[in-house]
């Protein structure tokens, strides 16, 4: 399948410089030393401020923060990503929180965060990065087995999948269907059904991070480092892997099946739970990507899209082969 070339993961940023002079001084108090320089970093989804500090000490934070407007809900997800980066060992490669700043719901938040000194991955990817990426993903899921945080910090995946979709398009209006391709409008029922038992498929006892993708990592010479942690749960190690591959194949790199190949815990999955999860992500992509862009957020939807196409045309595939191989199977018994 063909790269699909979304526009890039990047929200509505706030420079440093305009965000609530309150919390640029509480920041500057509790570090001692005023900001010479602030440089925003565009990469990610955050409707706020995510730049890059340089003091006049020469320390250096990283600093992601937003008020109540444009997007009420991205105060509650700076909240989970503290509850579950002060809770991560040590040595998992991940940005340690310093300081924070909370006014409540009706306020600013801010996280304050180690600066790290590195790159996401090229796009498109290249095959290079994308092994020392898959072999760091290995390890992160072993060194988080089993997951070593509360569950007020990261529910588990148990029972009911965190992502889906297609069982809401089952239950949406004629004009929403008539939105969908061919395929997904023609088994709909069956992709809801299959959707429905991702949470068991999924179910362990693992951390995973659950939104890793090129915007979300870093590399330096020597480590790969990941971002961004509010969606942290607990399940199988594999799951990570499937999550992480539409977005590799949307950026320019190997087929979905390619990337888990490259993951041991996923090339050794239960494929029908492999299948599972697919669906539900599939299932997510497609009926986010129908929606109208969130306040602040003017790309999302086309970048869930794009990673949309790449998930059906993988689940397509996945359920053509299951298919065939009980077609097969049932010939062989007659």
């Amino acid at each position: 399948m063909a790269a699909i070339q979304p526009p890039p993961p990047a929200g509505a940023r706030v420079p440093w410089g305009r965000a609530p002079r309150r919390l640029r001084d509480a920041f500057e108090a509790w570090a001692g030393a005023p900001v010479r320089e602030a440089v925003t970093q565009p990469s990610g989804f955050s409707p706020g401020v995510a730049a890059r500090l340089r003091l006049a000490d020469g320390r250096r934070f990283f600093v992601k923060a937003v008020g109540p407007a444009p997007n009420p809900d991205s105060a509650g997800i700076h909240r989970r990503e503290l509850r579950v980066l002060r809770a991560l060992p040590a040595d998992v490669p991940a940005p340690r929180p310093r300081w924070h700043f909370d006014e409540g719901e009706d306020g600013w938040i801010a996280l304050v965060l180690d600066d790290i000194e590195g790159r996401h991955p090229r796009q498109p990817w290249e095959l290079g990065e994308l092994e020392r990426v898959l072999d760091a993903l290995v390890r992160l899921g072993q060194r988080l087995t089993p997951a070593p945080l509360p569950p007020e910090a990261a529910p588990r995946i148990a029972g009911r999948f965190t992502l889906s979709g297609w069982g809401r398009l089952l239950a949406a209006d004629a004009a929403t269907r008539a939105r969908l391709g061919p395929w997904p409008r023609e088994n709909l029922e069956r992709l809801a059904a299959l959707e429905a038992r991702a949470g068991d498929a999924a179910a362990g006892d693992a951390l995973i991070h659950h939104d890793v993708r090129a915007d979300n990592l870093l590399l330096t010479p020597d480590r790969v480092w990941f971002l961004d942690w509010p969606h942290a749960h607990v399940g199988a190690a594999w799951v990570d892997a499937v999550l992480f591959a539409p977005s590799v194949t949307m950026q320019g790199g190997p087929p979905p099946e390619e990337v888990l190949a490259g993951h041991p815990a996923a090339r050794a999955a239960d494929a029908d739970a492999v299948t599972a999860v697919v669906a539900a992500l599939a299932g997510f992509f497609t009926e986010q990507g129908l929606r109208p862009p969130p306040p602040g957020l003017p790309a999302l939807r086309a970048f869930q899209e794009g990673q949309g196409a790449v998930a059906r045309d993988w689940l397509r595939r996945r359920l053509r082969q299951d298919d065939g191989a009980a077609g097969a199977s049932a010939k062989a018994t007659a």
